[in-house]
């Protein structure tokens, strides 16, 4: 058996136990093993890592090991320029899409508030996630660690924090989505775009008091949902304000 010696960083440690995190430690392996064989015996989703360093210098998860090595591994990189790194992601989406597990209802309607097309059912089992995730090229969010370490996901983010909104900021700080965020353009409640109407042609459908007041509306090409901006779109204006701040 050969050795190396490993140390994983931030929230990578999340997926070891208590004795190796945040730490040196050795870890033994057969001959002919590589950078990705190790990290995947030590339950570490190869989706969640962005960059390995072997003795200083960046390789690829193919990399093979002769024993020895000091090897650092690193998560994804949300505002730190690695330049001439060798970034081990997918290539990256053009347009971000996302699809939620089923504890995460009020993220993703959060992520809709922002445009950002993001799937969401109650009723979604791991096989669903997984497909969907594949095969629409979506972003899987998920409490999950076990799903993450599926060998066909390759865009997953582990979501930690409980409360949606602390959720939103990092993911929001992870994928660097300010420039993208394109608020009140989709619906909350289905994912559907959302377009300007005149009020004439959903004035029957009003309550008496918002006809009267309002003037602007709009409506979900998906569901045929009306909004307007009520006494809840400025409360919503707050919370976009809140977000596309940053720190």
């Amino acid at each position: 058996m050969l050795q190396a010696t490993f140390r994983f960083y931030e929230e990578l440690n999340d997926f070891l136990p208590n004795e190796k995190r945040k730490r040196d430690f050795q870890a033994f392996f057969p001959q002919k093993s590589t950078v990705k064989n190790i990290i995947f015996s030590l339950s570490v989703p190869c989706t969640q890592v962005d960059l390995i360093l072997v003795n200083g210098a960046s390789v690829d998860f193919t990399y093979p090991l002769k024993g020895g090595e000091r090897i650092s591994v690193y998560p994804v990189f949300e505002s730190l320029d690695i330049g001439r790194c060798r970034n081990l992601g997918s290539t990256p989406l053009r347009h971000l899409r996302f699809v939620t597990d089923v504890h995460l209802g009020r993220l993703a309607r959060h992520l809709r508030l922002f445009g950002f097309d993001t799937l969401y059912y109650n009723d979604f089992n791991p096989r669903d996630l997984i497909e969907i995730s594949v095969r629409q090229s979506r972003v899987l969010l998920t409490r999950s660690m076990r799903l993450l370490k599926h060998k066909v996901i390759t865009r997953g983010i582990l979501v930690r924090d409980m409360d949606s909104r602390m959720q939103l900021k990092a993911i929001f700080q992870r994928l660097d989505l300010y420039a993208e965020a394109r608020p009140f353009s989709r619906c909350l409640c289905c994912n559907g775009l959302v377009e300007t109407i005149s009020k004439q042609e959903v004035a029957h459908r009003l309550p008496s008091r918002v006809r009267a007041s309002y003037e602007a509306f709009f409506l979900c090409t998906s569901c045929n949902r009306v909004y307007w901006k009520g006494t809840h779109f400025k409360r919503m204006s707050r919370f976009v304000e809140e977000i596309l701040v940053l720190d």
